[in-house]
């Protein structure tokens, strides 16, 4: 038997190790509980055939949470081609007797989730996803939605809000690479949403509704298309006000940057697009967050060899309203033993101003994830702890990191009080494949504990 037969072995046995070690380094900053599995399935993924796919999988989960630290999960089980859901409380005990049915489309593959809970109606749940219609152009995608106003019992009918023939919900690297889950989801109080996706051919739009999404404005043109650059990873966060912040990169660029535009009346109007931390190397997946004072906080992946090389996780943050952002920090260094890249992150804040970044670990730059990787500050940002992996987030039976249509996902839910949830999904081809969540907080001590990252 060769060496690289032992590989996958190898990288295992490390990120049990590298887990078992990182739990007892950060038990005096994080507190964790016991993982929750939420859906199991077989592990087929077979040749790409458009909606008449051999799928049979479990994948895409995506999580929020309330200030009750209570939880809803929504997933895609392949075999049945839907979006499925289910509610827990804070103690990880699940609360319907069977998940939820939100698609409802078993002709068609509904694919990588987005789910928010009202702010102000705990009971209100909306969910947007990107669903696999061939419209007429030459990629399939629509962005579908629905909500719930008892808690996940029931669901509203899916409607359609883009309705175009662009392939809405691919963020296109270059023509013949994008990840899926090219969009978002944001609720303010009052029923009104906020929703962006791109489309393959790069158009970055953006749609509002002001009464729990039964209706949604016609969508409205922000960047991308025609002679620019493919805008994907739309990522939004709302400020005091009405401020709504929107973030995205672009395609067909080896030096791509963060864009951002800011409208301060709802959405109706945005600022002309900035960038953000511009720089020679290629960014990518942006997150927003915004804390109790107003300040922008924003993630995001960086690469010194173009989009399909090894990445590192930046942070910088705002707070003058986005005028000015400080320099850009490298959060996700020192790696955890064996690990090659990180990237993809998530951002959460509490109502004290902790922040939590989770990102994706690549102990193989040349193959998808295995496990999380994670960092907190506990003084808005000015110091973060050492990068460490997050307890139970890898497949020890040897599955990748979901998704597998693209790594466009919304894994991560912190609530005001500073509970934390984080969910993850893996496959192992032709064997088996699972969703999961984990649960922890960080645990009383002084703020501004880890050590200063500079800019580098």
């Amino acid at each position: 038997m060769s060496a690289l037969s032992f590989r996958p072995l190898i990288i295992l046995v490390l990120m049990a190790f590298a887990e078992s070690a990182v739990t007892a380094d950060s038990a005096s900053s994080l507190a964790w509980h016991e993982s929750t599995e939420i859906a199991a399935g077989r592990g087929e993924r077979g040749p790409w055939q458009q909606n008449q796919s051999r799928y049979d999988y479990v994948d895409d989960p995506t999580i929020a949470m309330n200030d009750r630290g209570e939880t809803a999960v929504a997933w895609v089980e392949q075999a049945r081609k839907d979006v499925f859901f289910q509610r827990f409380s804070a103690d990880g005990t699940k609360q319907l007797d069977q998940p939820i049915n939100v698609s409802r489309s078993p002709a068609t593959f509904s694919w990588l989730p987005r789910i928010v809970i009202a702010p102000d109606a705990p009971q209100t749940i909306f969910i947007l996803w990107q669903e696999i219609i061939f419209s007429g152009g030459s990629h399939g995608g629509e962005i579908l939605f629905s909500r719930s106003n008892d808690g996940g019992n029931s669901f509203s009918k899916p409607v359609n809000i883009s309705n175009s023939i662009g392939g809405d919900g691919k963020g296109r690297i270059n023509s013949k690479t994008w990840h899926n889950g090219s969009l978002d989801l944001v609720a303010a109080d009052k029923g009104v949403l906020y929703a962006a996706w791109t489309e393959y051919d790069g158009q970055l739009w953006f749609s509002r509704s002001t009464d729990g999404g039964k209706i949604f404005s016609r969508p409205r043109h922000i960047a991308g298309g025609g002679n620019a650059n493919p805008a994907r990873a739309p990522s939004m966060a709302l400020g005091p006000g009405g401020v709504v912040y929107l973030a995205w990169t672009i395609g067909e660029d080896d030096g791509a940057d963060i864009h951002l535009a800011k409208s301060t009346d709802g959405g109706t109007r945005f600022s002309e697009p900035q960038l953000v931390a511009p720089s020679e190397n290629y960014s990518d997946a942006p997150k927003l967050a915004v804390d109790s004072g107003g300040t922008l906080h924003l993630v995001y992946a960086e690469s010194s060899g173009g989009p399909l090389a090894r990445y590192h996780v930046r942070y910088t943050r705002s707070a003058d309203g986005a005028r000015r952002f400080d320099i850009a920090r490298d959060i996700s260094r020192p790696m955890p033993q064996s690990v090659e890249s990180t990237a993809f992150p998530a951002l959460g804040v509490d109502a004290q101003d902790n922040l939590y970044v989770v990102w994706e670990l690549f102990y193989d730059a040349r193959q998808p994830p295995r496990g999380l990787g994670m960092t907190v500050s506990r003084d808005g940002g000015k110091h973060f702890t050492q990068p460490s992996v997050v307890p139970d987030s890898s497949d020890l039976a040897g599955g990748f990191n979901g998704s597998h249509q693209g790594l466009l996902m919304k894994k991560l839910a912190v609530n005001r009080g500073g509970a934390m949830a984080i969910v993850n999904s893996s496959l192992k081809q032709n064997e088996h494949s699972r969703v999961w969540m984990m649960r922890g907080e960080i645990q009383a001590g002084p703020a501004g504990f880890g050590t200063p990252t500079s800019a580098r």
